[in-house]
């Protein structure tokens, strides 16, 4: 029986292998054709949202309620890959930011009925990967380190080899060799399901931690939020350079901190700029503790709307 399950397991993986591999070629064929906001003039012309297929792969090959979470961000990340920076006449933000919002409240929602108040963290996932995304190879470097660590991570608390993190490697890895190339973006689509999907993971992790110790529930939101921890200073060390280069130019930043780069990849891009435009409104926070600089808080509090 375990000889016929571990077959059946394998052919499966191996399976999501395959289909990520052809339908990243599809995507990467189809949308140039297509065009629009699929499809940019960055690096000589680009397909995005490619991201489309490891997407599809987590959605078919995910056990529930994993893949519910999956569903829900992926839909409402690929509307905004579609829309692209379309803004509403009235509204002060972007129509892909909202879809974006919807899709991660619906994360937290949903989640919460099956993961409890993680889910929260598990929704917050996708703000680290979307910066990682901003360069090739980077968000598939961080999907496959994670998701290795997490498949030794979950074989060593349940004696179990196979779990869902080698769908996610599985999947990371049929797409990656593209990305990795500079020729496809994995887009919304793609860096909102991964990081999801780790967020998952993360939380099965901690499940199992918290089960043998007999520890409460704080103990599992304390482990997912290590990791997302963890997976944001992996992104910040893999992007270092160009991260220094587009603080100290576009937000002149001097000799940014690597606690400025985290700072970046935990509340950096569209939703933390809305976001601190709301609770900063026009204040200008100067900070010169160089403890605090340490730390990253000039990057915390820059407020694009007082520069």
């Amino acid at each position: 029986m375990n000889i016929i399950v571990t077959n059946i397991t394998d052919i499966l993986l191996i399976m999501a292998f395959l289909l990520s591999c052809i339908l990243t070629l599809i995507f990467y064929k189809l949308f140039p054709h297509v065009g629009g906001n699929l499809y940019t003039t960055i690096r000589g012309g680009t397909p995005r949202a490619v991201g489309l297929a490891p997407f599809i792969v987590l959605f078919l090959f995910f056990p529930p309620p994993g893949n519910y979470l999956i569903g829900i961000i992926g839909i409402f990340a690929f509307l905004d890959d579609i829309v692209g920076r379309k803004k509403f006449k009235i509204l002060p933000f972007e129509i892909g930011q909202l879809s974006r919002g919807i899709g991660m409240l619906l994360v937290m929602i949903v989640g919460y009925f099956y993961f409890g108040p993680v889910s929260i963290l598990i929704a917050l996932m996708i703000q680290p990967m979307n910066i990682a995304d901003m360069q090739p190879g980077t968000a598939v470097s961080t999907v496959i380190i994670m998701s290795s660590i997490m498949a030794i991570l979950l074989y060593l608390t349940t004696g179990n080899p196979y779990s869902s993190a080698l769908i996610i490697l599985a999947a990371c890895i049929g797409y990656a060799p593209l990305d990795y190339q500079g020729k496809i973006m994995m887009g919304e689509v793609g860096n909102h399901s991964f990081g999801v999907s780790l967020g998952i993971v993360y939380t099965l992790l901690g499940i199992n931690i918290s089960n043998f110790h007999n520890w409460g529930s704080w103990s599992m939101f304390l482990v997912v939020l290590v990791f997302l921890i963890v997976t944001s200073f992996l992104i910040a060390f893999l992007r270092r350079s160009n991260l220094k280069k587009f603080l100290e130019t576009n937000l002149n930043i001097v000799n940014p901190t690597f606690g400025d780069l985290i700072m970046d990849v935990l509340t950096g891009g569209g939703l933390g700029d809305l976001f601190r435009r709301y609770t900063l409104g026009k204040q200008n926070i100067i900070i010169t503790n160089r403890f605090l600089i340490f730390l990253g808080l000039r990057r915390l509090f820059y407020n694009p709307h007082t520069h």
